[in-house]
């Protein structure tokens, strides 16, 4: 079988209706793109979807969902991410990072960012690396390995339903630079898992988010090492 690979989105009958979708939902969450990041976008998550019928990327696999539940949802992140970082250069770890969600979704928004995917399937961190020379994005890296066994410094790092809390803390700590912070995109506020965070771990902020078209509750967990704290 021949392996997926990228067609241009303008191609498709649904360009139109899709693009006015994402603009939309753009103009929902207060964020500003240029038409070819805009452009980036849909044709990463088309190529997603074609991947996704060969490689078993994600579960969700109606197009109309995929639009909503992770394209949407991934760019829910970009704002707080912008605040956060002020414009600032850093290299971002998307831990677990599947089909690229939020990974690639960073890498096209946010330019400045440098961003590895790391996950433990190999077919997922091809699609990664894939996806970063088909969209043009040098800022964007699939790395295949498990990411305990990482040891470069990020400045952020960052999960999307990946694992609990303490799972997540403790298997990417080894990858958190000092003063750097951990981002971890929940639905329902976790309070048990905040509970059970080891010593050395806090959670400063938990910031709801609003996803356009999802009726579902989302946040994001942030999370840093305590002064003096080994995680």
């Amino acid at each position: 079988m021949s392996s997926p690979h990228f067609v241009n989105f303008s191609a498709d009958d649904a360009r139109h209706a899709w693009a006015t979708r994402l603009a939309e939902g753009l103009a929902a969450l207060g964020l500003s793109l240029t038409a070819d990041q805009q452009r980036q976008l849909l044709a990463y998550l088309d190529s997603l979807g074609k991947w996704n019928k060969v490689y078993n990327l994600t579960a969700v696999r109606d197009p109309e969902e995929m639009l909503t539940h992770h394209l949407l949802d991934s760019l829910s992140v970009i704002a707080p991410l912008r605040r956060h970082t002020q414009g600032r250069a850093l290299r971002l770890l998307d831990v677990g990072s599947g089909g690229g969600l939020p990974g690639v979704v960073i890498a096209i928004c946010c330019p400045e960012i440098g961003v590895d995917c790391v996950d433990t399937v190999g077919k997922k961190a091809a699609f990664i690396q894939q996806a970063a020379g088909t969209l043009g994005l040098p800022n964007l890296c699939g790395v295949h390995a498990r990411v305990e066994t990482l040891r470069d410094p990020y400045g952020v790092v960052i999960s999307r339903a990946f694992a609990s809390l303490p799972d997540f803390v403790q298997w990417s700590d080894g990858a958190l630079a000092e003063g750097g912070v951990w981002m971890a995109m929940k639905g329902k506020h976790p309070a048990d898992e905040i509970a059970a965070l080891p010593v050395g771990v806090e959670v400063f902020h938990v910031e709801p988010l609003r996803v356009p078209g999802l009726d579902a509750e989302r946040c994001i967990v942030w999370l840093r090492r305590e002064e003096g704290g080994n995680g």
